[in-house]
């Protein structure tokens, strides 16, 4: 398998990484429930599945303790057993939530129960899990960089990074205010301006950090069968590829990507993505192909049905009901074609609580709409796709 960069440091990680987020599990996935409350996780072919993936050469793998309700951890530890922890480097994150810490007292429990669960002495690369505009303050004032530290003295720790989950401003804000070693950030050829984006990738990488890529099929929606009109631009490529391997192909493709983590579920996924990641390598598009993304792009995006332009004359809402969230999300399932599957995949952050409130069909919103939406209909059309429901 080919190798990548990790910032400053001298190892090399795997261009493919193994996310421990999807695991397989004995039972279907139930519409609207997302990977981090998948509890039945079959462990044997877990484990199976986590031990070829680095026989296959990836040296990377990468947990959370919220996946899969903990038992990520302790599926992951055991898969490292007989001589596999030595293999690799190990992630696993700091998860900010009352559920563990409350306060600075809690990280060195925290921590120290991780190490039982994934059966080990030594976390090698610790990120503080999913920053943003209030997990971020709330922690600094806890002292966790103070914290991190000490952890990092004493051993339990090796390198320190974060996962971030916000805008691009706080994310500069982040990498400007710690000598982190990485970080991992959301990014797909869909998603170029979206939180840290393209942009947050470069300057990252400028700053001398190593950047681990998640999400880079959409949480799935990029390995779909895509529309025609998609499904037309990749054919005209002289080369055949699965619109998973276009995905993680225009990733490798930036030196600025030291890894790309893939929730991979099947022995089949695994294989193919080693075999993707064994033939790609950085500058490995030309400019026509490049430009083909940028068509796919276009393609994809002309397939939204509301015009919405986020221009947010409909806000505030008389009822509290966020007209533009929920248009966009509208749009960006029907793109991806999940009708009836409910807050899944990419859309777990944080979604679901969009339609908490219900249109009481005031009519203050259709009136301010420079677009001439009719937003009452749609609001109806949206509520009823995204939660499968019948019209």
């Amino acid at each position: 398998m080919n190798t990548r960069t990790f910032g400053m440091l001298e190892w090399k990680p795997s261009a493919l990484g193994f996310g421990a987020m999807r695991l397989p599990t004995r039972s279907e996935k139930r519409p609207g429930i997302s990977p981090h409350q998948m509890e039945d996780v079959d462990g044997p072919r877990a484990i199976e599945l986590i031990r070829r993936a680095i026989d296959l050469g990836i040296n990377y793998v990468d947990t959370a303790r919220p996946y899969h309700q903990g038992e990520s951890e302790r599926i992951v530890g055991s898969a490292l057993r007989n001589g596999y922890r030595y293999k690799v480097k190990l992630a696993t994150k700091l998860t900010f939530s009352p559920r563990w810490i409350r306060s600075a007292d809690d990280f060195d429990p925290f921590l120290d129960d991780q190490l039982k669960r994934l059966q080990t002495d030594h976390i090698d690369f610790y990120l503080l899990h999913a920053l943003q505009k209030t997990r971020w303050p709330a922690l600094r004032e806890m002292g966790v960089l103070d914290w991190a530290e000490r952890a990092k003295a004493d051993g339990r720790i090796g390198h320190l990074g974060f996962s971030f989950h916000d805008d691009y401003p706080l994310f500069e804000e982040i990498v400007d205010a710690y000598d982190w070693t990485f970080c991992q950030i959301l990014y797909n050829y869909m998603d170029i301006d979206f939180q840290a984006g393209t942009r947050g990738l470069r300057y990252a990488a400028s700053k001398g950090l190593a950047v681990s890529v998640m999400e880079p099929l959409r949480g799935g929606q990029l390995a779909r069968t895509p529309p025609e009109t998609v499904a037309s631009i990749w054919e005209e490529a002289d080369e055949v590829r699965t619109p998973v391997e276009w995905a993680l192909r225009w990733l490798w493709h930036q030196s600025e990507v030291s890894i790309v983590l893939s929730g991979m579920s099947t022995l089949e996924q695994l294989e193919q993505n080693v075999k993707s990641a064994s033939s790609a390598e950085a500058g490995c598009l030309s400019g026509d192909e490049l430009a083909r993304y940028d068509r796919v792009r276009a393609a994809y995006r002309a397939l939204s049905p509301i015009p919405c332009s986020n221009c947010r004359y409909c806000q505030p809402c008389p009822h509290g009901v966020p007209i533009p969230e929920i248009f966009a999300l509208y749009n960006e399932k029907v793109m991806y074609g999940e009708h009836g599957q409910g807050f899944t995949a990419f859309s777990d952050y944080g979604a679901s609580r969009l339609l908490t409130k219900e249109c009481i069909a005031c009519g203050a919103c259709e009136a301010a709409c420079p677009q001439q939406i009719k937003i009452i209909e749609r609001l109806r059309d949206a509520r009823t796709y995204l939660l499968g429901e019948s019209a």
